[in-house]
């Protein structure tokens, strides 16, 4: 036997290969698990810092952008305003006068001729506020002797006065009024003040148009000044096409409803019927309903009945407008087919409601204007599907043939097939 002093020196003397290595074996680290004494790379904290940066920079421009919503929409109103009026300012100016007095005289021509519109209308209301005030108790009388009359009642007018009077409902009514008052004298304030920023901004834009051209020219190449100049024309034309259009459909609406206020004899027909086209055409979405709502009260304190006229008149000549007149005005003045002018009223709506119902036809009639140079057309084949013609040959047999064809088919079959039959049972 081998000593252990043998053993130990022959252990000792065996190579490393000989030997077996019990160490465990530890692979590379998973994905994810933290290495001991490993360090944070350099850029992850500033990729931290950038990521909170943006984060902020959309949180603040997001709140920004919501907070002046109502200030952009202003401005946008106020650029087609000036777009409108640019063709009368920019024809003064080329006869002389100062651009900044021609803008001025154009827009006190406007306010000129809305206070007097004002004034006509709030003194025609007045009078028929105070007509109908005076008028009450005959109405009342006459309801009363109708409810008399035909349920067999015995209601007196100082009875039916006493408890409205003392009505819950005419008490919660007036609190409720004066509450309001508050707040519709805040909403006035801030209509006024809504309608002195688009006077200023539009007044700027008109005045200051070629400067403000220039200015928007001189920070692009020549070839994109030459596109911004032609885009800037095309605006002014579809703009000032849209609003004639407007003023061609507010003419006739007015002299309609005129006709028809006369023929009744309701007063006011003249201030009436210029109160029902130009609120019709230039108050998108509710104009109709606030303009056809004063005639029948107007005719409502001469009879009931013609009210009910008014109403009948207003909701057919609505129709007629809609669907036969305002598609043929509008893709003529504006260049644009019925069916987009309808739908782009719509999408205006959705997007800015009443304003962008206004101006979603002229923007929309710029912009394909403005993009049609930039499609390239080719001249259209001579063929008869172009204009809706299919010509005969195409397409396989019609169904008239092929019935025609299946029946000659059986006639001609049935008595080949009848003898087969015959010989097979004999």
């Amino acid at each position: 036997m081998v000593s252990t002093d043998e053993d130990g020196r022959t252990a000792q003397d065996a190579s490393p290969a000989d030997t077996v290595d019990t160490t465990p074996r530890t692979g590379p680290p998973a994905a994810g698990a933290a290495v001991p004494g490993a360090r944070m790379p350099r850029w992850l904290p500033r990729a931290m810092v950038l990521a909170l940066a943006l984060v902020a920079a959309f949180q603040l421009g997001s709140w920004a952008f919501h907070q002046l919503t109502g200030l952009l929409i202003n401005i946008l109103i106020a650029f087609f305003l000036a777009l409108a009026i640019e063709p009368a300012v920019s024809w003064m100016a080329s006869r002389g006068m100062r651009r900044g007095f021609a803008t001025f005289l154009v827009f006190l021509g406007l306010a000129i001729a809305v206070a007097g519109f004002i004034t006509l209308l709030g003194s025609m209301l007045a009078g028929q506020i105070i007509k109908i005030v005076e008028d009450f108790p005959d109405y009342l009388d006459s309801v009363i002797n109708w409810v008399n009359h035909t349920f067999h009642t015995e209601l007196k007018r100082v009875d039916v006065q006493e408890g409205l009077l003392h009505s819950d409902w005419l008490r919660k009514y007036a609190q409720n009024s004066a509450a309001g008052a508050l707040d519709v004298s805040g909403q006035v304030l801030g209509g006024l003040f809504q309608l002195l920023t688009i006077t200023l901004f539009a007044f700027y834009f008109a005045a200051d148009g070629p400067r403000l051209r220039r200015t928007l020219c001189s920070v692009l190449p020549p070839a994109r000044q030459a596109e911004v100049l032609r885009a800037w024309e095309i605006a002014v034309d579809k703009t000032g096409g849209y609003l004639y259009s407007r003023g061609v459909m507010a003419l006739i609406s007015g002299i309609a409803h005129y006709i028809l206020l006369e023929a009744l004899g309701v007063p006011y027909a003249p201030v009436l019927g210029v109160w029902v086209g130009l609120v019709s055409q230039f108050i998108p979405t509710i104009g109709t309903y606030l303009a056809g709502a004063l005639p029948m009260l107007i005719a409502f304190t001469v009879n009931p009945l013609y009210a009910v006229w008014v109403l009948v008149f207003v909701v057919i000549y609505q129709q007629f407008e809609n669907y036969m007149l305002q598609p043929k005005l509008t893709s003529k003045s504006v260049d644009i087919h019925p069916a987009v002018a309808f739908g782009s009223v719509i999408a205006g709506t959705a997007l800015l409601g009443a304003v962008g119902a206004l101006i979603a036809i002229p923007a929309v009639a710029t912009l394909q204007a403005f993009l049609s140079a930039y499609v390239k057309r080719y001249d259209v084949t001579d063929d008869p599907r172009v204009h809706g013609h299919r010509p005969r040959g195409t397409g396989g047999p019609g169904l008239l043939t092929r019935a025609r064809r299946l029946t000659q088919r059986f006639i001609w079959q049935r008595p080949a097939e009848e003898p087969e039959s015959e010989g097979g049972s004999a």
